[in-house]
């Protein structure tokens, strides 16, 4: 089986074959940097780092390019807001945006270009394209004419005879009576009173939106490229003009295929920052939801189809992250009981695994695992393999944890320790990396975060086995004061939620 992808531009599930071998050149549309990142974006980011991860993982050499929108009006309107500046702004979320993805463990793109950045290429491609009679001028603005393609559309079906224009906000309705037709779009836009401005052909001014995307991809991977990456969101109008002005101008393919992932629900509606229903990925990590958490809720659904963000769903993936942690962690915590040894590194994990004969029923699992990602990553279906292949190394924690595990036959042993590694092998693929307990901050007293949680049922269990139920009986207490329902299975494992 070969990876397998949903192409937006042909909707169809299409063998990927990049253009060069060994090669693959990705450009994902990025972030417009005035404020905190929300779980949407979380969502795109953490989805596509799985793309990157797998091909990487298949030998592919992957050129991973991601922009900064860092000139827009909503900057410009936050700069005014705090009496600050746009590069001001923009170099403050630019820092607070590395900071969260880092946090996800998310990999940084291979280079990471600003829109200020690139006006050489953005006005050179202005020009070419009212060279070939694409674009026009009014009054020192810049407009490309939808009328000189033939295909404008064929990415998102739109019909040139609609006389609506939806662009989220980012084109002033009273410029519609310059424009030769509704769809037409800004390239080049003419200085306000006040705004940052830039020198061009046409006068003081600033870049369109869509044409920044398409001079950075030009300038960062090429005229034509192997995957463009975004949301379902940016389909029109951002990769609609995208795909009209970068093929005018190159007389080339932009982008073999196009990838978009589905949205993040609130309430059945889109989780954004203008219909203030948003929660920000700051947030939830200071409520003492984990980064894997977060990343395990995201990558339970399949990245095309929306993602409903309930309180319950996130304390349901928190749950479900104990038990896959709880086995990811084992051989870190009880190497030396189980007379494994250290892997000091992922990389030493899978050189160690790839160097034995692993048993069929694991050979079995990982190529299901590959398959089920190399089927328009099925994310879902892979995280269902991963809890499958930790059943029983969490098992061997809960016994160890209780004092009561009993190794067994040296070949078993083996088994586990070789289930363990291709585990975290595969768990790395989706960026889902082990989170050792540890004594965290509470925060101002009021809250107790995850590992706070998971060493007070330590402590309680414990007090229970020493048969110091008043001690357990307070525990139990204290957190549920914070919060914090305990739920004792037959098992002898506790789970807990957030109340």
């Amino acid at each position: 089986m070969s990876l397998k992808l949903t192409n937006s531009f042909t909707k169809k599930l299409e063998t990927f074959k990049s253009l060069k071998p060994g090669e693959v050149s990705i450009y994902c549309c990025g972030v417009t940097v005035y404020d905190l990142c929300h779980l949407g974006h979380a969502r795109s980011y953490i989805v596509w780092d799985v793309l990157r991860r797998y091909l990487m993982s298949q030998g592919y050499q992957v050129t991973f390019i991601q922009n900064f929108t860092d000139i827009d009006d909503k900057i410009l309107a936050k700069a005014s807001k705090e009496s600050s500046t746009m590069t001001q702004v923009s170099e403050k979320n630019i820092k607070e945006f590395h900071q969260d993805m880092d946090t996800l463990g998310i990999l940084r793109p291979s280079r990471m270009p600003r829109a200020t950045r690139c006006l050489d290429g953005i006005r050179e491609m202005i020009q070419k394209l009212e060279k070939k009679g694409a674009a026009y001028s009014v009054e020192g603005d810049v407009y490309f004419s939808v009328m000189r393609y033939s295909e404008y559309g064929k990415l998102s079906g739109r019909d040139l005879s609609e006389q609506q224009l939806n662009a989220d906000g980012r084109i002033d309705k009273e410029e519609g009576a310059r424009k030769q037709h509704p769809f037409d779009f800004a390239l080049w836009k003419t200085a306000k009173d006040g705004e940052p401005s830039f020198s061009s052909p046409w006068g003081q001014g600033r870049p369109g939106w869509h044409i920044e995307c398409s001079a950075m991809v030009l300038q960062e991977l090429g005229e034509t490229i192997d995957i463009h990456l975004g949301g379902s969101d940016l389909i029109f109008p951002h990769h609609e003009n995208e795909i009209a002005q970068s093929e005018v101008a190159n007389d080339k393919k932009l982008a073999t295929y196009w990838l978009h992932n589905g949205m993040v629900n609130v309430g059945g509606q889109k989780m954004s920052k203008s219909l203030g229903n948003f929660t920000t990925i700051r947030a939830l990590l200071k409520e003492g939801v984990s980064p894997m958490t977060l990343r395990l809720f995201i990558l339970q659904a399949h990245y095309r189809k929306p993602l409903d963000f309930t309180r319950e769903s996130i304390e349901a993936a928190s749950i479900g992250w104990q038990r896959l942690n709880s086995a990811l962690c084992l051989g870190l915590i009880s190497h030396h009981r189980l007379k494994w040894p250290k892997n000091v590194s992922h990389e030493k994990t899978i050189s160690d695994l790839n160097a034995r004969v692993i048993p069929e029923t694991l050979s079995k699992s990982r190529q299901q695992f590959t398959d089920a990602l190399e089927d328009d990553l099925n994310t879902s279906i892979a995280i269902s393999i991963l809890f499958d292949l930790g059943r029983p190394l969490r098992s061997l924690a809960n016994q160890i944890e209780r004092d009561i595990s009993d190794l067994g036959e040296e070949e078993k042993n083996k088994e586990l320790h070789l289930r363990w590694m291709l585990l975290v092998s595969l768990a790395n693929i989706l960026g889902l990396q082990p989170e050792l307990p540890q004594v965290g901050e509470s925060d101002q007293g009021q809250k107790y975060n995850e590992y706070e949680i998971i060493k007070a049922i330590k402590e309680r269990k414990a007090a229970k086995l020493s048969r110091n139920f008043t001690k357990a009986d307070k525990i139990r207490k204290e957190l549920k004061d914070k919060g914090i329902e305990l739920i004792d299975k037959k098992d002898g494992v506790t789970d807990w939620i957030r109340k």
